[in-house]
């Protein structure tokens, strides 16, 4: 009983002997060490998630989110791999090339997509815009209506809704109109040369008038007599409506310029208008 115990013994250190319990911790370790970092990963994903939630973007946006950390993992995973695989002596350099040649062909396959998602990727690291905002970038100007992986939508001024890829607003120089504290009146109000100077100083004050009492404009507005035209006498106005709501601004601006044309008529102060005045020389011939 106690030799069969010896033998049974014997064999089981035999068969240790013959485990490589390196090469078992090298595997636990890596798959341990993967664990980890995907873990990282996902934490980092929602960290990423609410920071961009609260940013009141449309939930398309949270799409790109776990793509990205689809991507990670796998070139995590393939760099885990090929680097086991290269210390016991498997050559991966085939196997790169395989994932070099694949990886070539569907960049160019899907070269389009990846510029959109990585403008839609940008377009969120700048904060460029949002949801709601009124911009203008080249040739296109309206409301932002959807932002996703591929696009980004606009209503337009003529109610016309333009489907633009993320890489061609990412690549654009971008005016947030809706970003700004403040938006700017600028006119110039041309008055007729015939114009008396009591009337002249009138004008300048009516519009200062009208400034100083409509609440929805900037105290700090500028009205001053500009230069002489070529057909009027222009009067410089420079202010500023306090709102970042581009209709409001709008009503606003219409309010001002309607309260100046009717003060204007009501003062008797003339518009001007662009005119030539022609001077013909001649003498007159008397029939005999």
């Amino acid at each position: 009983m106690i030799e069969k115990f010896v033998r049974y013994f014997d064999k089981m250190v035999e068969v240790l002997k013959d485990i490589n319990f390196g090469f078992i911790f090298e595997i636990i370790f890596n798959l341990v060490l993967l664990a980890v970092i995907f873990k990282f990963l996902d934490l980092f994903e929602q960290k990423m998630k609410s920071k961009i939630a609260q940013t009141n973007q449309q939930t398309q946006m949270l799409q790109i989110i776990p793509a990205i950390n689809r991507i990670i993992k796998f070139a995590v995973f393939f760099i885990i791999l090929a680097s086991f695989l290269q210390t016991h002596g498997y050559s991966v350099s085939s196997l790169i090339a395989g994932f070099g040649i694949t990886g070539l062909a569907v960049g160019f396959a899907a070269n389009s997509a990846i510029a959109n998602i990585f403008g839609s990727i940008s377009i969120i690291s700048d904060k460029s815009f949002q949801i709601g905002d009124y911009i203008k970038f080249g040739a296109y100007e309206g409301t932002v209506e959807d932002i996703n992986m591929r696009s980004t939508k606009i209503r337009t001024l003529d109610n016309a809704l333009t489907i633009i890829p993320n890489s061609v607003v990412a690549n654009d120089a971008i005016i947030n109109i809706s970003a700004g504290r403040r938006k700017r009146i600028f006119e110039i109000i041309g008055i007729t040369y015939d114009t008396s100077n009591e009337k002249i100083e009138r004008a300048v004050k009516i519009i200062e008038e009208i400034l100083e009492s409509h609440e929805e404009i900037s105290k700090d507005y500028i009205v001053n007599l500009h230069e002489l035209g070529s057909s009027s006498i222009n009067i410089r106005v420079n202010a500023y409506v306090k709102t970042k709501v581009f209709n409001k601004y709008l009503k606003v601006k219409e309010n001002f310029l309607m309260e100046v044309i009717k003060k204007f008529r009501e003062e008797g102060i003339e518009f001007a208008f662009p005119t030539q005045t022609l001077y013909i020389a001649g003498q007159a011939q008397n029939e005999n």
